[in-house]
């Protein structure tokens, strides 16, 4: 197969980020949060847990450890107590307090908004900086979770394995406005049709735009019947 060219690759992009848009239009990420902090909490106690677990969690967190300070404060039994149910609860525990911690003492208890900064946090990688920047802070923020990263190489949008070269990758085919959303409906639509184990694409409104790569045993749909049948349902992500 020949490599595509950069031209008609990111044509391909802008049509599937066009058709991602008509799909999921109110996509957004699906943890509950009022604040920077507690966006950040509720991401990295995301790691490893389904969102739905963290939003069962948060409510009673955040009443008794409410920003950062209290977290700073709090004794490691009671963080560990109320975020037992998440997973890996000792480790959320370590980030939870290094990172209020470090917020305290380098940014004047205040969320940072840069990458950079984000970054240095404990517990916080790209993936976690991004969804800051991108939910929080209204800046670009390219999220590269697995359903991201399954759903951008069966699409051929990247070669990559590693999160941050598929991150770049996607950066250079969209606009940087692009980012947060393509980067929410791509999570909701491998979790509602590119799934991991059986793909629906027999559903899947991508189909003409998708070469399909690494997926197996499927033929492509006749175009014309491409059409989505999902319905407008919960376009959060």
């Amino acid at each position: 197969m020949t490599r595509e060219s950069h031209k008609n690759l990111v044509a391909r992009a802008v049509r599937i980020a066009a058709a991602l848009a008509r799909l999921y239009p109110a996509a957004r990420i699906s943890l509950d949060f009022t604040t920077a902090w507690q966006c950040l909490v509720a991401t990295i106690l995301s790691a490893q847990c389904t969102d739905k677990r963290v939003n069962q969690v948060t409510p009673r967190l955040f009443a008794e450890i409410p920003d950062v300070r209290a977290m700073d404060a709090a004794p490691v039994s009671q963080i560990e107590r109320l975020i037992l149910d998440t997973g890996f609860f000792r480790q959320k525990t370590r980030s939870l307090k290094g990172a209020a911690r470090a917020i305290l003492e380098r940014f004047a208890g205040r969320v940072p908004s840069r990458m950079e900064d984000l970054v240095t946090l404990p517990g916080v990688g790209r993936k976690t900086a991004n969804v800051l920047l991108g939910h929080v802070f209204g800046l670009p923020g390219l999220v590269v979770d697995t359903h991201v990263r399954r759903v951008a190489q069966r699409l051929g949008l990247t070669r990559e394995t590693d999160p941050e070269k598929i991150e770049r990758d996607l950066q250079v085919l969209l606009e940087a406005a692009e980012w947060t959303p393509v980067s929410m409906r791509l999570i909701l639509h491998g979790r509602t049709v590119c799934q991991a184990r059986k793909p629906r694409c027999e559903i899947c409104a991508l189909a003409a735009d998708c070469p399909r790569i690494g997926v197996a045993g499927v033929s492509r749909p006749r175009t014309g019947a491409t059409k989505s049948r999902l319905g407008a349902g919960k376009n959060r992500v």
